[in-house]
């Protein structure tokens, strides 16, 4: 990193010299992963949730114990006037926004030809319509220096059975967030999106017998599965100093599965 990049990267921090970020998604495996690891770099955090209060709390628990800085707010992720509070409040408490990392998601697996639209379209309201609106405050709203992180997934190339409802979706983030990188020339703001492999989470190993958990963790070149914390450190790097020159790019996260 340049010296002149390390002054545009920490021009804009908080009032008590931190940058801010703020994780959608943050009571969730990933999100509270991200959230920690973030913080841990010196970042204030705000932890997003939606219906999740108590691992809301949790996560910003375990931030407070190891000496970082963080606090919760709720939200619909596709209301724009939700989000817009949460954005107030991160400006309130800490003076600005420098990093945005969209976790927040929803996977619904089922074939196409089987798929209901009633959770279709669940899953596009919060994959797509959610990072559309946290992604459109973020390009209004981060500081110059600032980095949007969305998310997308690995599926998208694997395209395995069961998961075309859920890929597309993705797919439309991935369409969103690169093209964003290139309207937001000249502010100084990298935007790009990160696509895990198989992560174990609550929300991958949910209805996997162990025998199909390990199936899918011995495809990966390494033989096992991601953690949320592999994830975290990917999201870490394009949220700090030393990922400023990647931008309007897709990260895989995969251990080499795809």
């Amino acid at each position: 990193m340049t010296d002149e990049t390390d002054k545009a990267y920490q021009a804009n921090a908080s009032r008590d010299g931190r940058r801010v970020a703020v994780v959608t998604g943050g009571s969730g495996g990933i999100g509270g992963a991200v959230a920690r690891r973030l913080a841990d770099a010196g970042i204030a955090v705000v932890v997003h949730y939606a219906g999740a209060a108590a691992r809301a709390a949790e996560v910003v628990e375990s931030i407070h114990a190891a000496g970082g800085t963080a606090f919760a707010e709720p939200g619909d992720v596709a209301e724009p006037e939700e989000m817009a509070r949460l954005f107030d409040a991160a400006e309130e408490r800490f003076g600005g926004v420098d990093v945005v990392v969209n976790t927040a998601g929803i996977m619904l697996l089922a074939p196409v030809a089987e798929m209901g639209l009633d959770a279709f379209d669940r899953m596009h309201r919060i994959n797509v319509r959610g990072t559309f609106v946290v992604s459109q405050l973020a390009a209004r709203r981060l500081r110059p220096g600032g980095a949007l992180i969305n998310f997308s997934t690995s599926v998208t190339r694997l395209q395995q059975p069961t998961y075309g409802a859920y890929a597309a979706t993705k797919g439309a983030v991935e369409a969103m967030t690169l093209i964003l990188a290139r309207e937001l020339r000249g502010r100084d703001i990298t935007v790009n999106a990160v696509a895990p492999g198989p992560t174990a989470t609550p929300l991958f190993l949910e209805g996997k017998s162990p025998e199909l958990v390990q199936r899918i963790a011995a495809a990966a070149p390494l033989e096992r599965l991601g953690t949320p914390e592999d994830i975290a450190s990917a999201v870490a790097f394009l949220a700090g100093p030393d990922g400023r020159w990647i931008n309007g790019q897709l990260l895989f996260s995969n251990g080499g599965a795809a």
